[in-house]
């Protein structure tokens, strides 16, 4: 998990929030708070998934490319493709004559596939036009 995750959540959660607008990567990026690049960077990953549609030059922008309540966590993390868990480094060496060091790192990426699956359950649980009814209970407009 990244904070692109956090960006493309809250991009999305945004344009559901101003549906059927054409929102520049400007405006976008002014909501979420960050860079328009990073913005765009986030939504081209989207919009590769059809998440997202892009209508470029004047006038052009982003806009959500299918319902919000059919678009899940899951959805957008695979679209970032937020990789593993896992830590790129686990110790341990499984040609060591020690039972923990030889077996840690095979224990640990079992630990971390199992936490991935459950994320993935939890995720798949968790739509945008969701996210977007939590915000507007909390507002008192």
């Amino acid at each position: 998990m990244n904070s692109d995750f956090v960006v493309a959540v809250h991009s999305l959660v945004y344009l559901a929030h101003r549906p059927g607008e054409t929102l520049s990567s400007e405006e976008i990026a002014a909501n979420v708070c960050t860079h328009p690049a990073r913005v765009r960077k986030v939504m081209s990953l989207l919009r590769r998934q059809g998440l997202v549609v892009a209508r470029e030059g004047a006038g052009g922008g982003f806009r959500l490319g299918r319902d919000p309540s059919g678009v899940t966590l899951a959805d957008i993390s695979r679209a970032m493709q937020a990789g593993s868990l896992a830590p790129s480094w686990c110790s341990g060496d499984p040609d060591m004559d020690c039972v923990v060091g030889a077996n840690m790192r095979e224990v640990m990426r079992e630990v971390f596939c199992g936490a991935e699956r459950r994320l993935e359950e939890y995720f798949g649980g968790i739509t945008i036009g969701g996210l977007l009814e939590r915000i507007r209970e909390r507002s008192p407009v």
